[in-house]
């Protein structure tokens, strides 16, 4: 297949105006396949030499290209190559294109995907066209700047409803017609069709939908009434914030089965993942994901699907606008105002990570050659550096002139395409600060900087500040000044926080030394921060004793950072967390603390040798966290607790009681998550076998249960487990996207590495061949997930990098390598790192 070039794009967008597509969808033949048929009305503008005919493709990826014409005239079926079907000869005027075509159905998330729920039975289909996958839906002129009108059609067996863009209506016969749109791009258009368990209402004059399928009904009903209060409380306040009305005649919300992003932002018609109509107990934490999430995509309504980038080079007005409006209207309109605090933590991190790799990329790109470049470019960079930014903006020019900005930009380029070069200049109308060199600093450059304070103290015996800038970029950020309280446990109080712009060379004056100097206290720009040495050790004494967990966060980042970066050894960070995480009352620091020093230290940046202390550290905490909560004041810290303390088990005693109890004392009592999550433990210990996995599918056969049987049975120590989970991943093809990650995140554990060693070689050359045959989702999975990331060593690495150098893997499973390969290489620096291990001021120490 052809993947389309900015090139490419920009002679067609010169070319074409694409005015209407109606299409017409036959859901009915069967289990693998759809019928597809689309009329396209476009004009053509002129020739190259600006008279003559000129040529151009359409792109589709069918089963079977049935027939296709051309202003009534039949074209040449066996034309087609690859994705493209050329369109020859075509004279300045208006033209019309029809093409009917046989498409398979997708089990890997792309394009129209299939899934039967094993529940009940009952089977969905839903579309995710997302980059270039309309092409396996209807033929396209596919690309996101020839926007156009969609009239949509669907036949779909009786008892379904479908969902679109628009508002649906049944006309009989089993057929659906969807609301003409107003002009969006191919990549927007959506169907979600089935037998939906729906929640309808209306606000503001609009209906809004909730839909899932019909076994999670219970589920959805039960947090309905929240997820649709704060579904209109984001929509009022968007309508606080943009001049402009909610631009289409609906707004439903699908939770689909097996999706791979979070959510899609279809005009109309969000589709999230499933798992978001929670079947187990879930955190607030959790729920306030959720919110943010419900919140970014309906940003998405008018950052992205009003006003919708020219070319992939600008995803980041898609992405990080959302992003950063999604978790500033969550904290301002939800009852959920701490989504900043849970946003420095789990996606701020995303992005140093990724800006810290070789595959690192400007949040604004100037040159994203292809459609595959342009799909790798959705990580942590697009999303969180960039959300990180536009929070550093509005910091820097203030809210008002931000939002006076943006909604220029809407009035400018509705309905149509904006570049970067646009939005600068919107932002630039609202304001006399210079915009444009705020953009060319934080938009067009790579890797993140670092700030170290300075005390020092003066001749009058105060003391003065100095910031060590190591980068390039413009900060606006306060310092944070904290005292001890002597009277109060040696608790911490705010004396002031302090505004500074960075780089500024004078001292500033902060009169006495305080216990702690916390630079960009707040959170407010992206940037590594370091602590002077008085400061590094009221951290270690007095972390849980700061007020705000906002601050903690920054802090608790900060000693992430260092022990990445060498700098800090990881016993020093497990033995900060085991001192101040017992004290601790947020549940996303909480969650974010434990998970790194066990996926990250215990697993990848600790010697085996030294694994079980670190995991009975973690052990012990957890037990402590369990005790703390037996009052039942805090059951999300507690079930977060619980959780931990499963998956660091190092002996099955205490979770195979809580099994076979089926509670644990005090609660909670075990529901499908938990209980799955002890028995993949029990797996991954040798205590428990497939009898006993078979006895759980029978009594959760749900999705989420084939899902978990599917991890333990993986996760067994036994060499036909492993022999059966290879083949199921890497030979027969038919695990659903889902299925493959399940099966691939039980199949490599740390305990097992003598079991599975075998199979390290063989990864590589197994993963290019089944990512080349399965496509960009599979191979995602396949180096996310199936990759050997317990395998800390320099043969590990040696293997990859040949990988890379003559294995040809696909672009996604190749930017996926890099990345988890230049994680292997910084875990084996960091072990190196720990072989003295003696506690140091990370600010103490050279940059790496």
């Amino acid at each position: 297949m052809s993947v389309l070039t900015r090139d490419e794009a920009q002679t067609r967008a010169q070319l074409l105006d694409v005015h209407h597509y109606t299409v017409d969808l036959d859901l009915t033949g069967g289990e693998d396949t759809f019928d597809s048929r689309t009329e396209i009305g476009f004009t053509v503008r002129t020739g190259p030499d600006g008279t003559g005919s000129t040529d151009t493709f359409v792109e589709l990826k069918p089963a079977e290209l049935r027939s296709a014409t051309l202003d009534g005239h039949p074209l040449d079926p066996t034309a087609l190559t690859g994705n493209r079907l050329p369109l020859t000869g075509l004279t300045p005027g208006a033209h019309t294109l029809r093409i009917d075509a046989l498409m398979r159905y997708s089990r890997t998330g792309e394009g129209m995907h299939r899934f039967t729920d094993p529940s009940d039975g009952e089977t969905y289909v839903y579309t995710q066209l997302f980059m270039e996958d309309v092409q396996r839906v209807f033929a396209a002129f596919d690309q996101p700047d020839l926007k156009a009108v969609f009239d949509l059609t669907v036949t779909a067996p009786d008892g379904w409803t479908v969902l679109a863009n628009g508002i649906t209506e049944h006309t009989g016969d089993g057929t659906w017609k969807a609301a003409t749109t107003p002009p969006v791009s191919t990549y927007l258009v959506a169907v979600a069709a089935g037998p939906w368990h729906s929640v309808r209402t209306e606000h503001r004059g609009l209906p809004f939908g909730l839909h899932c399928r019909r076994s999670l009904a219970p589920h959805l009903d039960a947090d309905a009434d929240e997820i649709l209060a704060i579904t209109r409380a984001c929509f009022d306040r968007y309508h606080e914030k943009f001049d402009e009305p909610y631009p289409f005649d609906s707004y439903d919300q699908a939770f689909v089965p097996e999706f791979n992003a979070g959510a899609m932002e279809n005009p109309g018609l969000v589709t999230f993942r499933d798992e978001f109509v929670y079947r187990s107990a879930v955190t607030d934490t959790e729920r306030q994901t959720r919110a943010m999430v419900i919140a970014h995509e309906m940003a998405h309504m008018w950052f992205g699907d009003l006003v919708t980038l020219k070319w992939w080079d600008d995803i980041w007005l898609n992405e990080s606008f959302a992003e950063y409006m999604g978790y500033q209207t969550t904290a301002e309109a939800t009852r959920f105002t701490g989504t900043w605090t849970d946003f420095g933590l789990s996606r701020k991190s995303w992005g140093y990570d990724a800006d810290q790799r070789p595959s690192t990329h400007p949040v604004a790109p100037e040159n994203v050659e292809d459609t595959a470049s342009a799909l790798l470019n959705f990580d942590g960079i697009s999303y969180a550096k960039g959300a990180s930014a536009l929070r550093q903006l509005v910091a820097w020019l203030g809210e008002k002139d931000f939002l006076a900005g943006i909604n220029t930009h809407f009035a400018r380029h509705k309905f149509a395409n904006a570049t970067l070069a646009d939005f600068i200049d919107s932002l630039a109308s609202a304001t006399d600060r210079d915009v444009h060199a705020w953009a060319q600093a934080w938009l067009r450059t790579t890797g993140v900087d670092t700030l170290t304070p300075r005390v020092a103290p003066a001749a009058d015996g105060t003391c003065t500040l100095t910031v060590d800038h190591h980068g390039s970029r413009p900060h606006h950020i306060t310092a944070g000044l904290y005292d001890q309280d002597l009277t109060d446990e040696g608790r911490l109080t705010l004396r002031t926080r302090l505004p500074l712009d960075i780089p500024h060379t004078a001292p500033h004056p902060i009169g006495k030394r305080p216990a702690l100097l916390v630079l960009n206290d707040g959170d407010l720009t992206y940037a590594k921060i370091r602590f002077e040495p008085e400061s590094f050790r009221a951290v270690r004494e007095n972390l849980s004793a700061l007020p705000d967990p906002l601050t903690r966060a920054v802090v608790w980042n900060a000693l992430r950072d260092a022990v990445r970066d060498g700098e800090l050894p990881a016993g020093t960070y497990l033995d900060t967390a085991r001192t101040h995480l017992p004290h601790e009352s947020d549940l996303a620091l909480a969650e974010a603390v434990l998970a790194f020093a066990r996926t990250h230290i215990a697993d990848r940046y600790l010697t085996p040798g030294r694994r079980p202390a670190a995991l009975a550290t973690l052990t012990g905490l957890c037990r402590d966290l369990i005790r703390r909560t037996e009052d039942g004041d805090n059951p999300g810290l507690r079930l977060i607790a619980v959780r931990h303390f499963i998956d660091v088990a190092a002996h099955p005693d205490t979770i195979a009681a809580w099994l076979a109890d089926g509670t644990v004392p005090g609660g909670p009592e075990l529901d499908p998550e938990l209980r799955w999550r002890i028995l993949a433990r029990l797996a991954v210990l040798g205590a428990t076998d497939e009898t006993a996995i078979a006895a759980e599918l029978d009594r959760d056969p749900s999705a989420t249960g084939q899902e978990g049987a599917a991890h333990c049975r993986a996760a067994l120590p036994d060499p036909d487990a492993k022999r059966a989970a290879w083949d199921a991943m890497f030979t027969s093809d038919d695990l659903s996207n889902y299925l493959f990650t399940a099966t691939a995140r039980g199949f490599w554990q740390p305990e097992q590495a003598d079991l599975v060693r075998d199979y390290v070689p063989r990864y590589y050359e197994d993963a290019v061949a089944v990512a080349a045959r399965r496509g960009p989702a599979i191979a995602d999975a396949a180096a996310r997930w199936a990759f050997p990331a317990h395998a800390v060593d320099a043969e590990t690495l040696r293997l990859g990098e040949a990988c890379l150098a003559g294995g040809d893997p696909v672009p996604s499973l190749r930017r996926r390598l890099a990345d988890q390969l230049d994680d292997l290489a910084r875990a084996l620096r960091v072990r190196q790192a720990q072989e003295t291990e003696q506690p140091q001021t990370p600010a103490q120490v050279p940059q790496p």
